[in-house]
């Protein structure tokens, strides 16, 4: 199973990026998607996340800026994420918990650096 990450780079404070995470690999379906971060020094934080169904979860320090959505057919979830403040810059990772047969596992994504400048 692979995750492949896309979208990250530099951001001037208040502009927009959308990341994106497509999924490959021997998978019988996906469950939750989502989006971790980390900043220099603190710990991977949860920022969304999104269940088979639709239903998402976003942080409160992102709510109403950041927008996850997936698209089943692609395999693919997204980060729209608007109004950025330097305080998101991180290296975001994209998550993943698929069934493969009666089992299923947790992948990562290599991660992608936002850095957003005032």
């Amino acid at each position: 199973v692979q995750l492949m990450e896309s979208g990250g780079g530099p951001v001037q404070a208040g502009g927009s990026l959308r990341l994106s995470c497509a999924v490959s690999g021997s998978i019988s379906s996906i469950n939750t998607m989502g989006w971790y971060r980390q900043a220099p020094g603190a710990q991977r934080e949860l920022v969304a996340t999104i269940s088979s169904g639709g239903n998402t979860n976003t942080i409160d320090s992102v709510k109403g800026r950041f927008i996850i959505s997936r698209d089943n057919t692609e395999n693919t979830a997204y980060l729209q994420m608007n109004t950025l403040k330097p305080e998101d810059t991180a290296v975001y990772y994209c998550y993943v918990n698929v069934n493969i047969g009666i089992f299923h596992y947790d992948y990562w994504g290599q991660g992608t650096q936002v850095t957003v400048s005032s």
